[in-house]
């Protein structure tokens, strides 16, 4: 395996510089990807290493803080979000010993080899009924914290919260943004901890659950960022001609009405799913295709939303694989770049002219096509993705 891996990153290596469009290597040094691992079926970390590191993608989101990963990018350069779990919470707020512990097991010994950069306290905690858990994640950030800045490792850890993007109660037009009032008593000291800390706030902004929620209201150019008169903002005139865009937008303008313009603003998560349930509107191959590929084009483009057009978007793809084990309905187990196997779910464009993702006719093939360098060279301007199979090889 080592032998093949070495080998077909030297084929991508050679391929990569015969590429006519330096997007689709930008776009791979500037996105991250959500590496979920819910599943019985996916590939050792040290090949998911090779992989992600022949590209160049170099920023990685866990959902925990996984050794083996860890320990498989060592000495990558990758930037590693790592996670601390719901559960762990209310044990972390009132006990700053069990932070503390927690940060020097699951931290301390894999720096600087892994470049751990940024720990996520909780997930979407504001998504559910339990009040408990709300009151607890910033005393759990806070001992976090004051246990990163007790270990010296305050200059290169941040500590943050991912919040699903429904916490805002308004979000278009996207001057008007603001969360939710019930949210708000936990929220307000939530932003001043960010503003204190200079820690990014995290979003997981999902358009595909729009459309899908109303596919009949919703435009499908829209949220798939392909070209459409867009939508504008009768308070500050902007135009959007993408729902991403007005959502990151929305958060700054909630953020700025409790007071805050000093916190960025991250997509932890965002995604479309390649197959879904008959009443899921819009999941399928084509779709999720046009999604990740005109938002790799953005990226490349290093463009910034209306608000903050001198602020490139950050962002973080989910996901990496499909998860098989993952519960809820199909799309939850469909929202992979690649099969376990390292075959491209689809081909995407990413580059060569214009924004839409749709510059030619829909290609999806599996990685036995990478056997062929003259195939490989062909479909390069379908972008990062679809080199990545190759390496699985």
């Amino acid at each position: 395996m080592e032998l093949c891996v070495r080998a077909s990153s030297l084929l991508l290596g050679l391929l990569l510089q015969l590429l006519s469009s330096v997007d689709v290597v930008s776009a791979a040094q500037k996105f991250g990807i959500n590496y979920g691992q819910i599943a019985n079926n996916l590939p050792d970390p040290t090949q998911v290493a090779g992989l992600l590191q022949s590209l160049n993608v170099n920023k990685v989101k866990l959902y925990d803080a996984d050794p083996k990963v860890l320990m498989a990018f060592a000495n990558t350069g990758v930037e590693f979000i790592i996670a601390i779990g719901n559960e762990n919470l209310q044990s972390m707020a009132g006990n700053p010993g069990a932070a503390r512990q927690w940060v020097t097991q699951h931290v301390q010994p894999f720096l600087p080899a892994t470049r751990i950069t940024c720990i996520t306290v909780g997930n979407e905690v504001f998504s559910g009924n339990d009040t408990g858990m709300m009151a607890s994640l910033l005393p759990a950030m806070k001992a976090i914290y004051a246990a990163v800045g007790e270990l010296g490792l305050g200059g290169q850890v941040t500590v943050s919260s991912a919040h699903s993007v429904n916490v805002l109660a308004t979000s278009f037009p996207p001057s008007s943004g603001a969360f939710r009032e019930d949210l708000a008593q936990y929220i307000q000291p939530l932003l001043d901890f960010h503003g204190q800390t200079n820690s990014p706030f995290l979003i997981n902004a999902y358009p595909f659950f729009a459309y899908k929620a109303s596919p009949g209201s919703v435009s499908l150019p829209y949220v798939l960022f392909e070209p459409n008169p867009g939508v504008r903002d009768p308070n500050t005139n902007l135009s959007y001609d993408n729902m991403l865009y007005a959502q990151i937008d929305a958060v700054y303008a909630a953020m700025k009405a409790m007071g805050h313009t000093d916190i960025g603003v991250r997509i932890s998560e965002t995604g479309w799913p390649s197959k879904g349930d008959e009443d899921e509107a819009g999941a399928t191959v084509e779709n999720a295709a046009a999604y990740n590929g005109n938002l790799m084009q953005r990226i490349a483009m290093n463009q910034g939303t209306p608000l903050k057009p001198n602020v490139p978007i950050d962002v973080f793809v989910f996901a990496l694989f499909n998860e098989d084990m993952k519960p809820g309905p199909t799309s939850e187990r469909n929202y992979g770049l690649f099969y376990p196997n390292g075959s491209p779910v689809y081909a995407i464009n990413t580059g060569a002219g214009g924004v839409s993702g749709r510059t030619g006719p829909f290609d999806p093939y599996s990685a036995q096509m990478f056997s062929s360098a003259s195939r490989l060279a062909m479909t390069s301007g379908m972008g990062v993705v679809v080199l990545l199979g190759a390496l699985f090889l």
